[in-house]
């Protein structure tokens, strides 16, 4: 049995030495070392315990605590370097919104490698290993994946949660958008598959992606479609979805122009629901056209406001979008007038038509009705009077937030080119990002940053991993945590 052993050497140092008797004779089983100081005394006592527990199968009753700075750190051996104080920020943040609480610690570990940086899933066991010391069987994946497909409901319950408590979330108002996530195969199936592709990947299988979210961006819900379904066609069920989920009586929703049709309006109307929705004004009569340009043309931020079968159209004229607009025709009218000169060159664009033979010639009344919306944007509504033209369309411009969560989603958190083939797995991979995109956005509302950036200062603070040439004991050395990453933690409300 080691026994731990100090005495004095003739320089008046105290020796920390592991020693056994062996037939009663007492032998040095290793010189840990000497020590004139307490502190470096302690730090020696506690390598010699922490030998006496790797070597002789004996357990301390505490975990040694050794300081290299207080202790000579020619006895340590580098071996490389971790992140784990960005491991333990943003654990304390899936803790915060009871994430951790789903059940599954494998789940919660995917997520913050996602963060972190976004990878196959193969890689990311890899890299958990890698950069926190953490180690999960790749089969275990596989195998929880029957589980962690039922747990979308309570992963959306939880971000709804703290849209409440946080950002003063009340359901009044949510925005919508679809995107398409497309897979490396050509090969599809009953949820994969090729339609009109957001990432000019046509020819490859994909599936539709709704996203809801608050008026700060905040994400609280999303739907999976097949990748043919036509995007105005996901906005009811996904409306009416989240509505029904959460009891809601009264609810806005604010999407682009693909998103209403006739049928959608009887049955918005019907489910009790209010919306806000780009106008494709190409769409409306010319006699409506004319009203609406003679109403508002040279009158900046001056709005109209017209019934029709859609709901409420708002219109609104601005004369910095009249500028931008009429350059833009100005470059499509001298495009199309130069194809018409060179019949050779001609081909399909916007104000062309088809004229005799298989020529080309100017659309001219599509160029009138586009000089005639020069500067103006249409918004239909079922809202009443009561809410003001001018707060439809702010409402309706906040309809970036949408957007911005998609490019986080996309580039961030690397939400594309899907790898899994198989349904379970594809909607597994969505449920990752989607908790991975509600931790990011906090992150970013919180601190003002973007996650790229907030990312990177948890990245700047780093443990050295050293350990002790003598007994093995692994410690570490952390990097001060200051700057950015100091004020990051004090909006996040953290501790350091």
């Amino acid at each position: 049995m080691y026994h731990l052993r100090k005495t004095k050497t003739a320089s008046g140092a105290t020796a920390v030495q592991v020693v056994e008797y062996v037939q009663r004779k007492l032998v040095v089983a290793v010189h840990v070392g000497s020590a004139h100081k307490p502190e470096t005394l302690a730090n020696l006592v506690a390598s010699a315990e922490a030998w006496v527990e790797k070597h002789g199968g004996q357990k301390t009753l505490f975990v040694p605590k050794i300081s290299p700075a207080a202790h000579s750190l020619e006895k340590y051996e580098y071996v490389g370097v971790r992140y784990a104080f960005s491991y333990e920020v943003l654990h304390k943040l899936m803790t915060r919104f009871q994430f951790t609480a789903l059940g599954n610690q494998l789940l919660h570990d995917l997520v913050v490698i996602r963060i972190i940086e976004p990878a196959s899933k193969r890689q990311s066991l890899v890299l958990l290993e890698k950069y926190f010391g953490i180690v999960h069987r790749r089969q275990a994946f596989y195998e929880a994946l029957p589980k962690f497909v039922l747990l979308k409901d309570a992963a959306e319950k939880r971000a709804v949660a703290r849209a409440k408590e946080e950002f003063g979330f009340d359901f009044a108002l949510v925005f919508y958008d679809v995107t398409t996530l497309y897979y490396e195969s050509f090969e599809a199936d009953e949820l994969r598959k090729p339609g009109f592709s957001k990432d000019a990947k046509s020819q490859q299988p994909q599936i539709v992606l709704g996203l809801m979210v608050t008026a700060d961006g905040f994400p609280v819900s999303y739907e999976i479609f097949k990748g043919n379904t036509f995007e105005g066609h996901t906005f009811l069920p996904t409306v009416k979805a989240f509505k029904d989920k959460h009891c809601i009586k009264t609810l806005t929703v604010v999407a682009d122009a693909a998103m209403i049709g006739a049928d959608n309006v009887q049955t918005l109307q019907a489910s009790g629901l209010t919306y806000i929705v780009g106008a494709r004004m190409g769409n409306i009569s010319s006699k409506l056209i004319h009203e609406i340009s003679h109403t508002l043309k040279g009158r900046d931020s001056a709005t109209m406001r017209t019934k029709t079968p859609l709901g409420e159209l708002v219109t609104d004229f601005s004369a910095k979008r009249y500028a931008k607009d009429k350059r833009e025709l100005e470059k499509q009218v001298t495009k199309a007038e130069n194809l018409v000169s060179h019949p050779a060159k001609a081909k399909r664009t916007k104000f062309l038509k088809a004229g005799s033979g298989a020529g080309f010639k100017m659309n001219d009344e599509l160029v009138e009705k586009a000089k005639l919306l020069l500067g103006i944007k249409g918004y239909y509504t079922n809202l009443g009077a009561d809410i003001s033209d001018r707060t439809i369309i702010d409402h309706y411009r906040s309809l970036w937030h949408v957007e911005q969560a998609f490019r986080v989603a996309k580039s961030d958190l690397s939400t594309r080119p899907i790898f899994h083939f198989k349904e379970e797995a594809i909607k597994v991979h969505l449920l990752i990002c989607f908790i991975a995109l509600v931790v990011s956005k906090y992150m970013e509302i919180k601190t003002g940053l973007s996650i790229k950036r907030n990312v990177d200062a948890l990245r700047s603070v780093t443990d050295a991993i050293l350990v002790h040439k003598i007994t093995q004991q692994q410690t570490t050395l952390r990097t001060k945590i200051q700057g950015e990453m100091k004020t990051i933690l004090d909006k996040l409300g953290l501790s350091y």
